[in-house]
C-alpha cells in the first residue's frame, strides 16, 4: 500500500488524511459532503496505483465508497463500533482527526475491522425491502391507531380494516365528530400506503422468481417471496462467514449474556444486526406453530419450556442457519444479479398514484 487514507464522513463535510508510505508526506483537510466534491478530491491524486482509503460503515458510506472504487482504489468499510474499541481508552477528546488517524493506523498494520461492501445489485434490493418494511410498519400504526380510537370511543375489538364489509360497518357506528376525522384521515393514508406497496411487492416477487439465491430459500418451510429476497439481500454473501455462529451473530440474533461475581441475569438478544433482517426471519419462524412444519415439535418443546416469542427466535435462528448454508453451497450464483425493473405500464402506474 503506497498511499494509505482515511475519511470521517459527516452531513455537512468530510474530514481526511493522507499518508504516503514512500515519501513519509502525510496530508490532512476537509472537503464537502456531496459526490462530485469526493470525485474531484480522488481526481487531484492522480490516479496512482497502491490507494488505501478506509471510511466508516455510518450513514453515507455509499456515495464515498462508490467513487473511491470507480477512481480505481481500493475502500476499506471500517465497522464502527470495533473501530472505535481498537482505539483503546480515551485520553483526549475524540474529534474527526483523531478518527482519521486511528484508521489510518489500524490500515497500516492490518488490523481495521472492515465491513462486506456489497455489490451494487445488491444494494439496490436492500433499499427495496427496506422501503417496503418503512411503508409496512407505516401502515401497522395507522391500523393501530385507528383501532384504539374505535376503542377509546366505546366500539368493541377485533374489526378488520382490510374488508370493505368491516369498512362499511365503520360508516354506520356512532363517533365524536373528532373521531370520525381519524378514522376517515387513517383510512385514506393507509389506502394510499397499500397503493405505494404493490408495486413494490410485484418487483420483489418478480425477483424472487428469477433469482437463484431466493429460489433456493423458498425451499425452506414459512419462507416466501416476499422474505425469501429481505433474507438474501440482508444477509449478503455467506461465505464472508466461517460458520452459521457467524451469520446468527451478524444477525444479533445471538443471546447475550453478562457474568459478574456468580450472578447471571437472564440473556437477551444482541440486536446488532440488520433488523429487517430479524424482521424477515421473525415473520417466516411463527410458521413453525403450523403441524405441517418440520420444526413444529421443537416450536412445541420450546414455548411449553419457555413462551411463543422466544420459541419462535429460536426457530429464526434456525432458519438462518439453514439460509446460510444454502447460500454458501450456491457459490457465486447466490448472488448473481437480475433485473428488477417493473414494466413501463407499472411505472405509469406508480407515477399516478403518488
Amino acid at each position: 500500500m503506497r498511499i494509505i487514507g482515511a475519511m470521517d464522513v459527516h452531513r455537512k463535510q468530510i474530514t481526511f488524511k493522507l499518508q504516503d508510505n514512500d515519501t513519509g508526506e502525510v496530508r490532512r483537510g476537509r472537503i464537502p459532503c456531496d459526490r462530485e466534491s469526493v470525485r474531484k478530491w480522488l481526481a487531484d491524486l492522480g490516479g496512482r496505483d497502491g490507494v488505501h482509503i478506509a471510511l466508516e460503515a455510518t450513514t453515507g458510506w455509499r456515495f464515498v465508497a462508490e467513487e473511491i472504487q470507480r477512481a480505481g482504489y481500493t475502500a476499506h468499510l471500517a465497522e464502527p463500533a470495533e473501530t472505535a474499541a481498537r482505539r483503546g481508552p480515551k485520553r483526549r477528546a475524540k474529534t474527526d482527526k483523531t478518527d482519521c488517524d486511528n484508521m489510518v493506523e489500524l490500515l497500516t498494520i492490518g488490523r481495521l475491522p472492515e465491513s462486506w461492501i456489497p455489490p451494487d445489485h445488491l444494494l439496490e434490493v436492500r433499499t427495496l425491502v427496506r422501503l417496503r418494511k418503512d411503508l409496512v410498519d407505516e401502515r401497522r400504526k395507522w391500523c393501530q391507531r385507528i383501532k384504539a380510537q374505535l376503542f377509546h370511543q366505546g366500539l368493541p375489538g377485533g374489526i378488520r380494516l382490510t374488508t370493505d364489509k368491516e369498512r362499511a360497518r365503520l360508516a354506520e357506528v356512532e363517533l365524536s365528530p373528532a373521531g370520525c376525522q381519524v378514522v376517515a384521515t387513517g383510512l385514506r393514508v393507509i389506502d394510499h400506503l397499500d397503493q405505494q406497496i404493490e408495486p413494490i411487492d410485484r418487483q420483489i416477487i418478480a425477483l424472487a422468481k428469477r433469482q437463484p439465491g431466493c429460489q433456493a430459500l423458498t425451499c425452506l418451510y414459512g419462507v416466501g417471496h416476499l422474505t425469501a429476497v429481505t433474507i438474501w439481500a440482508e444477509l449478503g454473501d455467506s461465505r464472508r462467514f466461517s460458520n452459521s455462529d457467524d451469520a446468527v451473530r451478524y444477525a444479533g440474533l445471538d443471546i447475550t449474556v453478562h457474568d459478574s461475581d456468580g450472578k447471571r441475569p437472564p440473556g437477551h438478544l444482541s440486536r446488532q444486526g440488520p433488523e429487517v433482517l430479524r424482521w424477515a426471519l421473525y415473520e417466516a419462524a411463527q410458521s413453525a406453530a403450523r403441524r405441517a412444519s418440520p420444526d413444529h415439535s421443537y416450536y412445541l418443546a420450546t414455548k411449553a419450556r419457555i413462551d411463543h416469542n422466544r420459541a419462535c427466535l429460536a426457530v429464526a435462528r434456525k432458519l438462518l442457519r439453514r439460509a446460510y448454508h444454502i447460500l454458501k453451497e450456491l457459490g457465486d450464483a447466490a448472488l448473481e444479479p437480475v433485473a428488477t425493473d417493473i414494466t413501463p405500464e407499472r411505472s405509469r402506474g406508480v407515477r399516478a398514484a403518488a
